[in-house]
């Protein structure tokens, strides 16, 4: 087996990364092309940081853990399968899954961190930034993190200006010129996503 091509997919908390990678992955059987994703790895409650506040700060590096995350990866490019238990954002009426990635021709990495993490990065052949507006994203992460994970909205701004927009200013947003594409997402994505779609194809078909 060849190396797997390697796609990583970024971008700011709400410019739509997860709804663009459910798409991507709808157009492809999984034994061609699998994802692992920067969620899953996420350090348990008791060691993550806390802000001025006391309030626990999920939107920093140090959040993940980035060498578990890296090891997998590594994994995967090199034809091996990894298990991992999904992350469940806190839910405690959420049982965690026991996920299995088994390596394909392409595998898609998606995360807010992973330009950042140079363990990560420098195993990606191709880099996606997903872009949107500052306001659209708030708009986003509002509805999700209310109707998905059932947060207080007053949780959800303190959390968007404290923590996360510092964080993309600082850790994710500086490496927008590094990325091969860029991708606005301010209405729709669909021109990307059939020229990436196009490119795995070509992937696909070079190693079979």
């Amino acid at each position: 087996m060849e190396k797997p091509f390697i796609i990583g997919i970024t971008g700011g908390s709400g410019s739509g990364k997860t709804r663009f990678l459910k798409e991507l992955l709808s157009g492809f059987d999984g034994r061609y092309v699998t994802c692992i994703s920067q969620d899953d790895y996420y350090r348990p409650r008791e060691y993550q940081l806390v802000d001025k506040n006391g309030e626990l700060n999920f939107d920093r590096p140090e959040s993940i853990d980035y060498e578990h995350f890296a090891s997998d990866l590594r994994a995967l490019s090199e034809g091996k399968a990894v298990e991992k238990l999904e992350y469940t954002f806190n839910n405690p009426d959420v049982e965690p899954q026991k996920l299995v990635r088994k390596s394909a021709p392409v595998i898609l990495v998606e995360g807010i961190f992973i330009f950042h993490y140079q363990k990560i990065s420098e195993l990606i052949d191709l880099k996606v930034f997903i872009d949107a507006k500052d306001y659209i994203k708030l708009q986003r992460r509002l509805k999700r993190d209310r109707e998905e994970r059932g947060y207080d909205a007053d949780d959800v701004l303190y959390k968007y200006e404290n923590h996360i927009m510092p964080s993309y200013h600082k850790y994710i947003a500086p490496y927008k010129e590094e990325a091969d594409l860029v991708v606005p997402n301010n209405k729709d994505f669909d021109k990307a996503l059939m020229v990436i779609r196009s490119l795995i194809d070509s992937k696909i078909i070079e190693q079979q």
